[in-house]
């Protein structure tokens, strides 16, 4: 380790662990004795004169006394709310405030009956819910000393006569889950125990673990690549800038298989350089390397799944700090793609690791699509909130398949437009191009910027997640933090190419 390359303690304690805190199982035909008994119901077709019908996720507790032994047993039952409106993110939600229920209890086996489904018109309906007990049993208490106990949870799947649900969907559904939440675990990780030489580490440990390639670009080998956008962000740091690629090889028998390359912004913290932020919106920034987190985590997921696509994870990881190396305001930067930036402001930096990032990822790899994620701008929490993430892209069928899977994944997404007039706000007067354009159409001008590094006709697509990466309040089945946003919606993708 060279001298000033901080690694913290904490990463000496091994982090490729599963972070899913509830094992689910296929019950088998001898049940055994359960704690709790969970069962699913659907609000009644004809409410009560002048009430309404239950809620989804609504619980109902009933004390059950065993004859059998003398403890009190427990009867859980659920409302999915109105049939009819059901739909596959209902379950899901239905079953992360089981997991809340039974982590918050303590309990040590569950027994869920989710023959209710059966009445269902669509598929995957049992998934959904495994997924949401998987992702709902999520909790980050790393750094505190007071920790609860792991419960040793296990939860039992008794599945209907038409419920369509084997031992290997459900296997399928924890370990999505299972990479959802370690994206989860590291995006919620402080600056000072992830850094990116710390977060290069981390992914070297889990590349092993999962059977991936991984290579770390160091701040060296980048300055050999002329890498100056990625370097010059992170060049006030005493933590100096990594990239760092994944290669899943995927299971196709096709020779020369293109592979899907996605890359991840992982500011591992941004107090906006110079042009510094405020006392409130510095507060969080540690959230700012979630796109980054979430390439890792579908990394993971495609090698447990066994997705047929080959798939490429570049992760380009700095920090971006204040000191007299720093960069400025009206410094001209020259890219790895030749290309010169002149800064406008240094806040505008995810945009500049991505630059060099995206070239990368063009220069080594003939990539059937490139699809990039990051907390970009402030400019689509405005225009979209914390309800879909901002897409951008040059290819319509490209743009289409990510939308449909953030549908079904809900995980959604909503198309922005990249018209070529909003390239007129960023052209350079002394440079080819500048890294900000001002307040218009804020969001926009980051995607129409990050286009300007894409050659010819490579399919390409920019999921602004900034408003959706992490979340001020707990969510049906993701508490407050990072949500693991995109990980569930690439391996929908890429399940279907």
């Amino acid at each position: 380790m060279a001298r000033g390359e901080r690694v913290h303690v904490c990463d000496l304690i091994q982090v490729c662990k599963e972070v899913a805190a509830v094992k689910i199982e296929l019950a088998s035909a001898r049940r055994a004795t359960v704690d709790v008994a969970i069962d699913l119901e659907f609000a009644p077709d004809k409410p009560t004169p002048g009430g309404v019908g239950k809620s989804v996720g609504e619980l109902r507790v009933v004390e059950r006394r065993s004859t059998r032994k003398p403890h009190v047993g427990v009867a859980l039952t659920v409302s999915l709310g109105a049939r009819d409106d059901c739909t596959p993110e209902t379950i899901r939600r239905a079953g992360g405030t089981v997991a809340r229920w039974l982590s918050t209890h303590q309990a040590r086996r569950g027994s869920a009956d989710v023959s209710a489904l059966d009445s269902l018109d669509f598929d995957g309906a049992a998934n959904a819910f495994c997924e949401g007990l998987a992702l709902g049993a999520f909790r980050f208490d790393r750094h505190k000393t007071k920790r609860k106990p792991a419960s040793g949870l296990t939860v039992d799947i008794v599945p209907g006569r038409q419920t369509r649900l084997t031992a290997a969907a459900v296997k399928r559904a924890a370990a999505l889950a299972e990479s959802v939440n370690l994206a989860r675990e590291w995006g919620h990780e402080p600056p000072n125990v992830v850094n990116p030489v710390s977060l290069a580490a981390r992914i070297v440990r889990l590349a092993r673990a999962s059977k991936l390639k991984c290579k770390v670009l160091d701040h060296r080998q980048l300055a050999r690549m002329n890498a100056n956008a990625i370097l010059q962000v992170g060049v006030a740091s005493k933590t100096p800038s990594r990239l760092i690629v994944l290669e899943y090889p995927g299971t196709t028998k096709a020779r020369n298989a293109k592979p899907v390359v996605l890359v991840g912004k992982a500011i591992t913290f941004d107090t906006g350089g110079y042009s510094l932020k405020d006392k409130n919106g510095i507060v969080g920034m540690k959230y700012d390397k979630c796109g980054g987190m979430a390439v890792i985590g579908a990394l993971k997921a495609a090698a447990a799944l066994k997705v047929k696509t080959p798939v490429v994870g570049i992760i380009a990881a700095a920090e971006n700090m204040i000191s007299g190396e720093a960069y400025r305001p009206n410094d001209i930067v020259k890219t790895m793609s030749g290309k010169t930036v002149e800064i406008i402001s240094t806040d505008a930096e995810g945009r500049m690791v991505l630059a060099d990032a995206l070239t990368y990822a063009q220069k080594h790899y003939k990539a059937r699509a490139v699809i990039d994620l990051a907390t970009l701008t402030g400019g689509v929490v405005v225009a979209l909130g914390s309800t879909r993430a901002g897409l951008f892209s040059n290819n319509d069928a490209l743009a289409d398949r990510l939308f449909a899977s953030g549908e079904r994944a809900h995980e959604r997404l909503w198309r922005l437009p990249l018209d070529d007039e909003y390239l007129d706000l960023i052209k350079g007067d002394d440079s080819d191009l500048k890294n900000s354009g001002g307040r218009h159409a804020h969001p926009i001008i980051g995607g129409i910027f990050l286009k300007q590094f894409i050659e010819g006709k490579t399919p390409w697509a920019h999921l602004d997640i900034a408003g959706v990466g992490d979340t001020e309040k707990d969510l049906p089945y993701c508490p407050k933090g990072a949500t693991g946003f995109g990980v569930r919606l690439l391996i929908d993708y890429l399940a279907g190419l």
